[in-house]
């Protein structure tokens, strides 16, 4: 007889493998990083920069078009969609069964997309 702890012996191995590991990355970078990073970095370094920013901007907070979240909504939706496509392209092959129900997926799908094309959604500019 077996005892009940054996089964999921090697994931209690993993974990304490990976709070060990964890916890050596965190004490080396405190021991480390001292001794690594500069006492007296250059003015260059403690300026602020954002990907093609201005340095001297007056106030960063200013507001975005709607289109572009619309377009990152637009691209999560898509992109969960092409998701699903592998495993139901593994599946398809040993149930055809499943052929009906990503057609439903695909027409829920594509009403969607009709609907975000007569709003305008994919149109940048108008």
């Amino acid at each position: 007889m077996t005892s009940p702890i054996s089964p999921f012996l090697g994931v209690l191995v993993l974990l304490l493998v990976a709070i060990a590991l964890g916890a050596i990355i965190l004490v080396a970078s405190g021991v480390l990083l001292p001794k690594i990073k500069p006492n007296n970095p250059q003015a260059e370094k403690l300026a602020p920069f954002e990907c093609g920013a201005p340095l001297q901007q007056p106030n960063a907070r200013h507001r975005y078009s709607v289109k572009f979240y619309l377009t990152a909504m637009l691209f999560i939706l898509f992109d969960v969609e092409a998701a699903f496509l592998l495993p139901w392209a593994v599946q398809y092959k040993q149930n055809l069964g499943s052929f009906w129900i990503m057609l439903a997926f695909f027409a829920t799908l594509l009403v969607g997309f009709i609907y975000a094309w007569g709003k305008g959604a994919f149109e940048w500019e108008k």
